[in-house]
């Protein structure tokens, strides 16, 4: 049977599917459908996302990027420090790295299990206004951090239907044709910020979203003043740092920081993708 190296790592709470592809080992004539088998939970490895690592002629390597539905995605943070970790241990970059997004050049800073990025500009900050849904509207804000989001400040957000509510967003007539994430964020006394995100193309919540946390920690740096760098703590309960500058209303100089494990290594089957529902 044919077989296929594969990485599993996990950003945060975000697992995600991980292969070498320089070599173009991977099959282009049913791609989507490979992704979503292979990232379906139980059926298969499962994950988040998907990710294949390929060659540039201008920087240390491409990437592209898939949510779990096997459809593209611009950027994805979390995946992106994930990469840059595979990369790091599989000696296809130094510790200090950048690579090809749809959504620009990232770059990234390996520390053990630490990794730090940038974050392509944020984009089209519109805050606080309204959005006519089934039971009524409800303020909200929106960004793009490399892939567009919905922001939604709370007094609390241990109750929140994230499912119910984030689908009814992430596919609002608004957002249309392409439909956007969606966070439900509450700041905590300490000046930390929690959030649970409902991430379009898994079309379900995630443990960590990190450019939702990134568009989290901008929306509360221009609604609320936050200072940089913000804390960000994910349903996984673990922690993002958002680093980022303000000035003259704008954004730049974007970096989020967070861990990145090695979950294991594997092989995937024939099995592990050619099969029907």
């Amino acid at each position: 049977m044919k077989h296929i190296e594969f990485f599993k790592v996990s950003g945060s709470g975000n697992d995600f599917i991980i292969i070498d592809n320089r070599d173009r080992i991977i099959d282009e004539k049913n791609l989507k459908n490979f992704v979503a088998n292979v990232c379906r939970r139980k059926m298969s490895v499962g994950a988040d996302g998907f990710i294949l690592i390929e060659k540039s002629d201008s920087v240390d390597f491409r990437w592209r990027f898939f949510n779990a539905d096997g459809n593209p995605a611009e950027m994805c943070g979390n995946g992106a420090r994930c990469a840059a970790r595979f990369a790091y241990l599989n000696r296809i970059a130094g510790s200090k790295m950048s690579f090809e997004t749809e959504a620009g050049i990232v770059s990234a800073k390996v520390s053990n299990d630490l990794v730090k990025i940038n974050i392509p500009e944020p984009a089209e900050l519109k805050t606080d206004y309204l959005l006519d849904l089934e039971n009524g509207a409800l303020k909200i804000s929106s960004i793009n951090t490399g892939v567009p989001h919905v922001v939604i400040v709370m007094d609390s957000i241990d109750n929140v239907d994230v499912v119910k509510l984030g689908r009814e967003i992430r596919f609002h007539d608004m957002f249309a044709p392409a439909g956007t994430n969606v966070n439900f964020i509450c700041q905590n006394k300490d000046d930390t910020i929690s959030i649970r995100t409902y991430e379009r193309g898994v079309e379900d919540e995630t443990l960590a979203c990190g450019t939702g946390a990134v568009a989290a920690a901008i929306v509360t740096a221009f609604k609320f003043g936050a200072e940089s760098p913000v804390r960000v703590i994910t349903k996984s309960g673990e922690s993002l740092y958002i680093y980022y500058k303000v000035n003259n209303g704008k954004c730049s100089d974007v970096y989020l920081e967070g861990d990145a494990r090695i979950i294991y290594k594997g092989e995937l089957y024939e099995d592990a993708w050619e099969y029907s529902l």
